[in-house]
């Protein structure tokens, strides 16, 4: 099976996404199943894991429905804020839906990064850990040191870090991005999503060879089983297309995989990571 391992829907008038403004005329528009299906066809994907890109849980129950609806969605990752004291209440309600498959911390947008190392937030994540929850990490390259301390207090986490941790690859930055990305590899229930990099360059002037050290830093220290291609569509349309972001992937792969590696890399790893059940898209 084939998987785009990380994409998103939204329908603009719902106003979940504050980010989402006309100021950002291509993203200022509705993005449903019925854009992303010819796209995953052309790149002989079988289907996705939707996103949540909104804190609020009104999104993911959207989301859900939406997946309901369409069998390209093999997966939904939702939203919960573990310092809510009802998280348990509102992860017990997503998950029983048959095609939830775990949940998003946005550890980016916290004001306060220090709170992910307050005793109540690794109380709860562990809880998560210790049931093998899935659980995705969207964070930025300066959030790498917290977010290590965190995950060396639950180390059996399933988790999943988001876009590579968000390298400064329009600064040319590589350093302490790749050392801390290395040491996040050493955890081995962790895996690195290969998605997000396009909007991390120049998103005007960028050109394949400014993502393919960053993309085959993270190939490599992570290893073929670990990691899993996400497309970050349509986020990544503010800088390239669905298919020039398969082929900055393609062009970054170690010479040395072969098709057993790739096939991993392109939905062998989503499919086991997600725990994914859903039927493929019909073609």
């Amino acid at each position: 099976m084939r998987i785009d391992a990380h994409q998103h829907y939204w329908k603009i008038t719902r106003g979940d996404y504050g980010w989402i403004t006309p100021e950002l005329p291509i993203l200022y528009r509705d993005f449903l199943p019925g854009d992303l299906e010819p796209l995953l066809r052309e790149e002989g994907l079988d289907g996705s894991i939707l996103v949540q890109a909104a804190p609020t849980l009104d999104e993911s129950r959207y989301l859900l429905e939406l997946a309901d609806q369409d069998p390209s969605v093999l997966g939904v990752v939702g939203w919960l804020d573990l310092l809510d004291p009802e998280h348990r209440i509102h992860y017990d309600e997503l998950s029983g839906h048959a095609k939830f498959a775990g949940f998003r911390l946005m550890i980016q947008d916290m004001p306060d990064v220090s709170r992910i190392l307050e005793p109540a937030f690794i109380e709860a994540l562990r809880s998560y850990a210790d049931e093998d929850v899935p659980v995705d990490l969207l964070l930025t390259a300066d959030q790498l040191d917290p977010v290590l301390e965190l995950l060396r207090q639950v180390p059996h986490l399933r988790g999943v870090v988001d876009h590579l941790a968000k390298p400064c690859i329009r600064q040319r930055q590589f350093e302490p991005w790749a050392s801390r990305l290395s040491e996040l590899a050493l955890l081995p229930n962790l895996f690195c999503k290969v998605s997000g990099v396009v909007t991390e360059g120049d998103h005007n002037g960028w050109k394949t060879e400014d993502f393919v050290p960053y993309l085959r830093h993270a190939l490599e220290v992570f290893g073929p089983e670990r990691v899993m291609f996400g497309s970050d569509w349509p986020v990544c349309l503010l800088a390239a297309s669905y298919e020039q972001v398969t082929d900055i992937l393609l062009r970054a792969i170690p010479q040395e995989w072969g098709e057993r590696e790739r096939a991993l890399l392109f939905g062998g790893n989503a499919k086991i990571f997600y725990k994914l059940q859903a039927k493929p898209l019909t073609r």
